[in-house]
């Protein structure tokens, strides 16, 4: 293992569960972190360059889905979710926040280290290069580099990583059907077909924050069939 190898934080209160996880993925060559709360995990971001965090979703304190909200606002690294079997409720509100993947508890390692080599598969290795062209549609300006959106009104949403590099993958496409297909493969590759409700919790939290309904969406508007389409002109800024 080198000082170059992928550095995975794993948050669990639990002893138990955190130290062999750590142990099972630093044998398949990760360097590894762990953390026993979210306070410690927050600390280890903020000074460490972390690839992935697997992290655990019922804690004392500060829980798991309060940590995961953080992680998605700063620009933090992808997020694997551990959840109990019987808590649907949190695995939806996980990947409504933001999480990449989640794991029901009891796990399977060599699952866990299937999802998390997906994971960062479809997560650049450094920082990419990113498109600063501005662009506006139905009174919106998307600035892809502060990933904000500003109306003419004045209202301003502020976007996370991958809510603005779908609505970029739209505008690239205006009025023309993406399928879930396509989208995936423009924003993750192939080897993310399992994550396309991902791609759906995303096109949601846009519509929350551009639409005047969400529940009767006129900008982002879903094809039957398993595709989305951006109904409105852009215009490229100078």
């Amino acid at each position: 293992m080198t000082d170059t190898a992928e550095q995975i934080l794993v948050v669990d209160d639990a002893r138990d569960i955190r130290e062999p996880l750590g142990q099972y993925l630093k044998k398949q060559g990760y360097r590894v972190r762990l953390a026993a709360s979210a306070a410690e995990a927050r600390g280890i971001v903020e000074s460490a360059r972390i690839s992935l965090v697997v992290l655990d979703v019922m804690m004392p304190g500060e829980d798991g889905l309060s940590l995961c909200r953080w992680l998605v606002a700063h620009g933090g690294p992808p997020v694997i979710l551990l959840t109990a079997m019987a808590d649907e409720t949190d695995r939806i509100v996980g990947l409504e926040l933001g999480a990449d993947d989640y794991v029901t508890k009891p796990f399977n390692p060599r699952e866990l280290l299937a999802r998390v080599r997906a994971v960062l598969r479809r997560t650049p290795t450094a920082a990419p290069v990113l498109d600063a062209t501005r662009r506006r549609f139905a009174g919106w300006t998307h600035d892809p580099t502060t990933r904000k959106l500003s109306h003419e009104d004045g209202r301003m949403a502020d976007l996370t990583t991958g809510e603005s590099k779908l609505l970029g993958l739209l505008l690239d496409s205006p009025r023309t059907v993406l399928d879930r297909v396509r989208l995936l493969d423009l924003m993750a590759g192939r080897e993310a077909k399992a994550y396309d409700r991902a791609i759906d919790n995303q096109v949601s939290r846009l519509r929350r924050k551009i639409e005047d309904d969400p529940k009767q969406p006129r900008l982002i508007v879903t094809e039957w069939g398993g595709g989305y389409l951006l109904a409105a002109d852009v215009e490229v800024l100078e």
